[in-house]
């Protein structure tokens, strides 16, 4: 392999990454993203785990204390609060199931669902960081299974 067709492939696989970490797009929009790029279907999902667990920690570790401190702006404490509230209604499954309902929420390829909003949910939940992120690393994977094999077979429809 060329040191051009290298670089090429390292390029396309940190943008999947980079796309994944975002909010809302997560891997359900990298995995599509990285395959549209010409990554390998697998390669693509690898990638979109990788940077849609990335930033799972830092919410589950910081995100109470970030939102105390956007409280204290009238308008960033607005923003904090919608975030809260939004997490505490999607909430009810994971706090009856905790660990199994996690997962499954974030394996759940839906709009408002998905790694960013599970790790929110577990941090207002007081959860363990190391059991949440299991639950959220194992969702996140069975969601790139899915959205994997949605992509393939719409794309190898065409």
């Amino acid at each position: 392999m060329s040191a051009f067709l290298q670089a090429d492939l390292i390029q396309k696989i940190a943008a999947t990454v980079f796309v994944s970490m975002a909010p809302v797009v997560e891997l359900r929009g990298g995995i599509p993203f990285g395959t549209a790029l010409g990554l390998a279907p697998n390669v693509a999902m690898i990638a979109a785990v990788i940077g849609n667990l990335i930033p799972v920690p830092f919410i589950i570790l910081f995100i109470r204390r970030i939102f105390q401190r956007m409280k204290r702006s009238q308008t960033l404490g607005r923003v904090a609060e919608y975030f809260e509230a939004k997490a505490e209604v999607r909430s009810e499954k994971v706090t009856r199931y905790r660990k199994f309902g996690l997962c499954i929420f974030v394996a759940v390829p839906l709009p408002g669902t998905g790694a960013w909003m599970g790790a929110l949910i577990a941090a207002l939940l007081g959860m363990k960081l190391g059991d949440s992120l299991a639950a959220i690393a194992a969702g996140v994977i069975i969601a790139g299974i899915l959205v994997t094999g949605l992509t393939y077979g719409f794309v190898s429809l065409f």
